[in-house]
């Protein structure tokens, strides 16, 4: 079976649960902004949780089926069609050979995942089918999908389509939405005063936002505690001698709008970092719009743990709920 590619929306990749192992080599994690959307679409068909399927971004793509099979589509709240006829998110549905998916306009979030019963079958590339664009590497010929392009699925066991996923799952950020922090290893670096407005101040997404980092603007500027300039990093007080950087790392190039890297981010570099948005509200930045409203929130360890913690129980919740 095939999926041919009538329009390919926006930024529409193929992506999985990413290829960790080789960030040391500067080769990011990637895969799905949003984990547990796509995990519970692969779950909805059948799938194992980290098959391949489509992240498509602020616009659905246009595609038709060659075979009969079964599909979900979770994540971002967006209309859903099969030749005109609305169909339901967080839903297992079933397609015909011939028909033809679209989407309208997006009401809620940012990103859309669309899982096929067999998964995406594109050639694996260090242990994931996940496309890295930067590196043209994985995915669709390591590219975003485009018009004419045919994705190979795999084949598919069997699979119970109107499975849903209860709404109390599925799990959305807030307004304002509330990304919690570590500080780190350079908070020192910023006067009591900043750390203070850091967490008091109102952000909002920058509409730089993408796969390798979401910016924020609206806050104060940071203001830095004097330093004899360190050998080997720059002149700027938001400088610092090349580190490595940690998936959900917060920099702030000048002090003045913070930026969290990533799934596709680089690995390390010259800004300092004010903190880690924890692993547990990593998917919710996936799923953040430009302008919209965000406060940061900071968390011990402990805190972050328990978030930890509480996320996987949700997915072992949905796991249940679709049993």
């Amino acid at each position: 079976m095939a999926v041919k590619v009538i329009n390919p929306g926006l930024s529409t990749t193929v992506q999985d649960l990413g290829r960790p192992g080789y960030f040391h080599l500067g080769i990011p994690l990637g895969g799905a902004m949003d984990r547990l959307a796509l995990k519970a679409a692969n779950l909805l068909v059948g799938n194992d949780e980290g098959a391949a399927g489509l992240e498509a971004v602020f616009i659905g793509p246009e595609l038709e089926f060659t075979a009969d099979g079964v599909i979900a589509v979770t994540g971002a709240e967006m209309p859903i069609t099969l030749d005109g006829a609305e169909q339901p998110s967080w839903t297992a549905v079933p397609v015909k050979a011939g028909q033809v998916l679209g989407f309208g306009f997006l009401q809620q979030g940012a990103r859309i995942y669309i899982a096929f019963s067999g998964g995406i079958d594109v050639p694996v590339a260090l242990g994931s089918r996940s496309t890295y664009p930067i590196g043209a590497l994985g995915g669709f010929k390591g590219r975003a999908i485009a018009a004419g392009d045919e994705l190979p699925i795999g084949e598919a066991g069997n699979v119970r389509s109107g499975r849903t996923v209860p709404e109390a799952l599925r799990r959305r950020p807030g307004m304002p939405a509330e990304l919690r922090v570590l500080p780190g290893l350079y908070w020192h670096r910023i006067t009591e005063e900043s750390q203070a407005a850091f967490f008091d101040d109102a952000w909002k997404v920058a509409p730089e936002a993408d796969r390798m980092g979401y910016r924020f603007r609206g806050g104060k500027p940071l203001t830095f505690v004097e330093r004899e300039q360190p050998f080997g990093a720059g002149s700027d007080p938001s400088n610092i001698v090349d580190s490595c950087y940690p998936y959900g790392s917060i920099q702030v190039p000048g002090g003045t709008e913070p930026i969290v890297l990533h799934r596709d981010a680089v690995s390390g570099g010259g800004y300092f970092m004010v903190g880690t948005v924890i692993a547990a509200d990593m998917d919710l930045i996936g799923q953040l719009q430009p302008n919209t409203p965000t406060r940061f929130v900071k968390v011990g360890m402990e805190e972050a743990l328990a978030a930890r913690a509480e996320r996987a129980g949700l997915i072992e919740r949905i796991r249940g709920a679709l049993a």
